[in-house]
């Protein structure tokens, strides 16, 4: 796999001090599940000649890396790269402590809650069902009523009918009443899911390692940090770390907007 060939500042020595730029993934830097767009790579490049940039999304770095990568590293290509929302973390290419959500829950918990979801899958009336109902992850698992395997048309449709039927909020009301002790966060991203960690491991776990940069012996104490994310509304997955009290939080309506807003606020 490539590395990226520009040759960036120490992040110490960014024109524009003791800033970081983080940024949701899907319909913000790229369309969901889709491939980012050059232009984006290049504003992105040029932007990290003037600041740190990082993403925080709550898929695994595997999908991150065919989304944003390509033949590309990704971690090269952002100083922080955090996978589901920071639970996987890599800085400047090398990989930080990570955390698992097993652990934290244990075995016999996590039984339960998947043979509740998958029972209610079962029982649930929606127009196809395909597969991967659940996929578990290091920090998360994420649900999705129709399943992972659903083709992009699939998923399209399947995000109008949420939109109609509230599928997915109402399935995590009836969890939050099943569950109401376990401890747990649901969070509805992307077209056809949510994810499910523990409370505090939203997007916002990722600022620990931000807060953190500042005790390595190249760090950085940063003062200002923005985020650019689309479900920044109540109940989207974004919406924690777009109203933290150490954020600066942009709503964006799509990449375009996103690139709009980016040269609009570092470029004008």
């Amino acid at each position: 796999m490539a590395a990226a060939s520009a040759i960036y500042p120490p992040l110490r020595d960014r024109p524009i001090k003791n800033t970081v730029v983080l940024f949701d993934v899907d319909e913000t830097l790229t369309k969901a599940r889709k491939f980012v767009k050059p232009e984006m790579l290049q504003l992105l490049s040029e932007l990290r000649h003037k600041v740190a940039i990082g993403f925080v999304g709550g898929s695994n770095l595997v999908k991150q890396q065919e989304q944003l990568g390509g033949d590309m590293n990704v971690t090269t290509l952002f100083d922080f790269c955090f996978s589901e929302n920071g639970l996987t973390a890599y800085r400047l290419g090398k990989e930080l402590a990570s955390t698992s959500f097993i652990g934290w829950i244990g075995e016999d918990k996590y039984k339960a809650l998947v043979k509740w979801i998958l029972h209610y899958i079962a029982d649930l009336d929606i127009p196809i069902k395909r597969g991967t109902f659940i996929e578990f992850r290091n920090g998360m698992i994420n649900v999705s009523p129709i399943g992972r395997n659903a083709s992009s048309q699939e998923r399209n449709d399947y995000e109008a009918y949420d939109k109609q039927h509230n599928i997915r909020h109402t399935m995590i009301a009836a969890l939050k009443q099943a569950f109401p002790d376990i401890g747990l966060t649901y969070s509805v991203g992307g077209q056809i899911s949510f994810d499910v960690f523990p409370t505090g491991w939203d997007k916002t776990y990722c600022l620990r390692h931000i807060e953190a940069d500042k005790d390595l012996e190249d760090g950085v104490e940063f003062s200002t940090i923005h985020f650019f994310g689309d479900k920044t509304f109540e109940g989207g997955n974004d919406r924690e770390i777009f109203v933290d009290e150490r954020t600066v939080g942009h709503t964006v309506a799509d990449p375009d907007d996103t690139y709009k807003q980016l040269k609009e606020l570092f470029f004008s």
